[in-house]
């Protein structure tokens, strides 16, 4: 069977999946970065940029992201859960809301090299998550 493009691979697993877990890296450096998180889950990145790439994951259904960053304290940049509908983004942002937590929603913004609609909350401990969707890649 011939091999799938890898943008009919992601356009299929996103008509599957509802959401799958963000985790955004910094690195010190991104070359070598790529190299490993390539050869680890079998897949080239989805987007490059300088100082930034992008896995998007099949299995497990997960979104890597990349920030070049040598002087940063911390690895762990923030999580999320990337979704394909406004609307999980929206009942998201209601969840977050009703329960009291901090947060704050940011519409069709520029992030990551792509307009997206999220909502980032808080976590005690300052840890960052967002529930985003990608709307367009930015040109």
């Amino acid at each position: 069977m011939p091999a799938m493009p890898l943008t009919q691979a992601i356009t299929s697993n996103q008509e599957e999946e509802r959401m799958r877990l963000q985790l955004a890296l910094n690195v010190k450096d991104l070359d070598s970065a790529v190299d490993f998180y390539s050869k680890l889950f079998g897949v080239e990145p989805r987007k490059r940029k300088p100082g930034y790439a992008n896995f998007a994951i099949a299995e497990p259904p997960l979104k890597l992201v990349l920030f070049e960053a040598a002087a940063a304290r911390e690895r762990l940049n923030h999580l999320g859960v990337e979704v394909f509908d406004d609307a999980e983004v929206k009942r998201a942002e209601e969840r977050i809301k009703t329960s009291g937590l901090r947060h704050r929603t940011e519409s069709d913004t520029t992030c990551c090299h792509a307009r997206q609609n999220k909502v980032w909350a808080l976590e005690p401990e300052g840890l960052s998550w967002e529930w985003y969707r990608v709307i367009e890649d930015a040109k």
